[in-house]
């Protein structure tokens, strides 16, 4: 029987880490399947439990020098400076100190400055040693390994103090890339803290403390008043203000109430409320944004690819470089010393973590962070894809719009007053379930008004509906029906024509004789559309495209009032699918935002798909490249730009790894380098690289 695992692997920082682990899996029978994730410093695996066991697996990643505990079994961190690293670290500092200060100070060289060196050497070089060697037995050499080549070399050449501040600054470097992987790190586990580790359910008319995956679906749970919500559900019981900000990004709490959809990891505010579990954690929305950071490593954009393809190569070449300079310098001219130790300046200048583990911090810190402000990106490849859009493509109800109705005018004929028309429409749409209707209802509620009981009421197919009111006969519904009862005029048909080329619907309402007033109601663009849209022509974007099902004049004055360029109006999502694929033809990278199932076939067929409110939409969530939790048009410009500042990133890490090793490597072939200027360049090269990296998490 196959059983899954996530297994937390601490001193995973860097690729060749998991090519060790790579190797190890490979080599134990009964491991089904496994995948490494660097940036998560974790393993999901798949075993078979009748030929290995969990402890097995972990017992085999120890074997690497790398320490593993099942992810579940959280344990209470050391404080940094205890840990064994940082104290061997720092022994070896010392004790360099002391023999320095007896050999260059007192002026002594005897066999006990030649002791202590020896001592530095082993004791600061235990745990790279460890792994170094562990690299070697699965025939992936990696920069521990010539480490270790290195300081044995020194040693063989009598240079005592050299091997031990070889291992000195090694580890130093070593230390210091761990911090700055798990820097990145400490960014997702700030979205796995937002997630309540219990919860309280009520269970058989009891209340009882629960482990979250021990909740089922259909579960009530209990949150108290400055409480985590733990689970996704839907409260059943009490109303509250939520701080949701930590899904969606948004900064203002939202009111929720019985039949309202809640989020794990928002925060309950004021009341008490009770929540029927409708998800379990992992499929929460809070658990898959964490599954999409933390996995965004995986999808690797052409940078990452470039980075890999170049280890794969270079490293080895690097192992041959030096063993030519060592064997054919030796051959001819002899001085076997000399040329041994340009071989080991050679192959230990060469090798860094420096290009292999930037371009990842890169991606997943940008990652990370457009994740804390509520937008989700899929991997590297999006994040690349959408540092190049040339043109967006907006659906436009739901995307552009808010997506419902809202009443925008009443106005009133005779002696009729705005409330007196505003109650006798609401009270008759009260029957119908029309999102028009709706839309009057919400308006009248707000304004206060009461909604009266009808005497009568009737359907008018294609036209509206007519009641009775106190005794009173009227009708609610479209210019058809005005007309048919011939109570428009002039006034009122000047009136209507100029709200309907404003992209309104125009509803009317009259008595037996006559036309009482004209209430008009449109699907509004969102408070911060037209900023969004200025900011993304700021930051590059050639083209701002809407696409809509409406029609030809509701469309014209939508695009007027959000300022994209143009418009395609009365699109089926075949057609959206099709405006998308010319657009591709015509700019490059398009990049499309949508919030509903007939928009997925253009969200895919796009270079960046870009869905609106996921956080109510699982659909969204699954289609798009790049995922708005909220519907804040504001994010997309926010999210293009990010992703262009951590494109630029990767390409200066890039750069500035190849010039350190374009560098170095000749002045080692040349003699001009030694092997401690040599590694201390190297790792203050790879270490700047990382910091560079690091600045995407702010």
């Amino acid at each position: 029987m196959n059983k899954k695992i996530i297994v937390f692997i601490k001193g995973l920082d860097c690729e060749d880490e998991a090519k060790i682990i790579k190797a190890r899996m490979l080599g134990l029978k009964g491991v089904v399947s496994f995948k490494v994730n660097t940036m998560a410093g974790s393993m999901n695996a798949v075993f078979d439990e009748n030929l290995i066991n969990e402890q097995d697996i972990i017992r085999a990643i120890n074997e690497t020098g790398m320490k593993a505990r099942l992810k579940k079994e959280v344990k209470r961190e050391a404080p940094w400076w205890r840990e064994p690293r940082i104290l061997t670290l720092s022994a070896c500092g010392f004790i360099i100190l002391a023999a320095f200060f007896l050999e260059h100070i007192l002026g002594l060289f005897h066999e006990t400055v030649a002791f202590l060196y020896a001592a530095a050497t082993l004791i600061g070089g235990y745990y790279p040693a460890k792994m170094g060697i562990a690299a070697l037995k699965t025939l992936r050499p990696n920069i521990r390994t010539l480490m270790v080549a290195g300081a044995i070399g020194a040693i063989a050449l009598g240079l005592w103090e050299e091997a031990a501040l070889l291992v000195l600054i090694y580890s130093l470097g070593d230390i210091l890339e761990a911090y700055a992987s798990d820097r990145v790190r400490g960014a997702v586990r700030k979205l796995m803290e937002f997630a309540p580790k219990e919860a309280l359910v009520k269970r058989n008319g009891k209340e009882v403390l629960l482990n979250v995956e021990d909740v089922a679906v259909g579960d009530t749970i209990i949150i108290k008043p400055g409480e985590r919500i733990p689970l996704d559900g839907e409260v059943s019981n009490g109303t509250s203000s939520l701080d949701q900000s930590p899904i969606t990004g948004e900064s203002i709490p939202v009111s929720k109430g019985p039949g309202d959809e809640v989020f794990a990891g928002s925060i309950n505010q004021r009341g008490m409320i009770e929540v029927r579990v409708t998800k379990p954690f992992e499929d929460t929305t809070l658990g898959r944004i964490i599954h999409y950071v933390e996995e965004a490593e995986a999808r690797k954009s052409s940078y990452q690819r470039f980075g890999e393809t170049f280890g794969r190569y270079y490293t080895p070449s690097m192992f041959v470089l030096a063993l030519l300079v060592i064997i054919v310098p030796t051959i001819f001219v002899g001085e076997f010393s000399q040329w041994f130790y340009r071989g080991l300046v050679v192959l230990v200048v060469s090798c860094s973590c420096g290009i292999a583990l930037s371009i990842p911090v890169s991606v997943v810190a940008a990652v990370a962070n457009a994740a804390r402000h509520g937008v989700l990106i899929k991997g590297g490849a999006h994040l690349e894809a959408a540092s190049r859009i040339k043109a967006i493509a907006f659906d436009k109800t739901g995307s552009l719009t808010i997506g419902r109705p809202v009443v925008t005018d009443i106005v009133p004929f005779g002696k009729i007053t705005v409330d007196i028309l505003l109650s006798v429409a609401a009270s008759i749409e009260s029957r119908s379930e029309h999102v028009l209707a709706e839309a009057i209802l919400n308006k009248a509620r707000g304004n206060g008004l009461s909604i009266n009981e009808l005497e009568g009421f009737e359907a008018l197919p294609g036209m509206g509906a007519k009641a009775v009111i106190k005794g009173e006969t009227y009708c609610i519904g479209s210019l058809n029906l005005c007309e048919r009862l011939g109570v428009l005029t002039p006034e009122a048909g000047e009136k209507i024509k100029n709200l309907e080329k404003e992209g309104k619907t125009v509803i009317v309402l009259t008595g037996e004789k006559s036309l009482m007033g004209i209430i008009a109601v449109r699907d509004e663009l969102r408070p911060e559309a037209k900023e969004a849209l200025r900011r993304l022509k700021n930051i590059g974007i050639k083209s701002i495209i809407m696409l809509t099902g409406d029609n030809e004049q509701v469309a014209r004055a939508i695009s007027e009032e959000a300022g994209v360029d143009r418009y395609m109006a009365q699109l089926l999502p075949e057609e959206k699918l099709n405006a998308v694929k010319a657009l591709k033809n015509e700019y490059g990278t398009v990049g499309m935002v949508g919030d509903g199932v007939n928009d997925a076939p253009a969200m895919v067929a796009s270079d960046v798909g870009i869905a609106m409110g996921a956080a109510g939409t699982d659909v969204a969530i699954e289609t798009g490249d790049v995922v708005l939790m909220s519907d804040d048009l504001s994010k997309i410009p926010f999210v293009i730009a990010l992703s262009k500042r951590a494109i630029n990133n990767i390409k200066q890490n890039i750069v500035l790894s190849l010039i350190v090793i374009a560098f170095l490597v000749p002045m080692a072939l040349v003699g001009w380098v030694g092997l401690l200027p040599g590694i201390l360049i190297n790792e203050v090269g790879g270490i700047l690289v990382i910091i560079n990296g690091l600045r995407l998490l702010k």
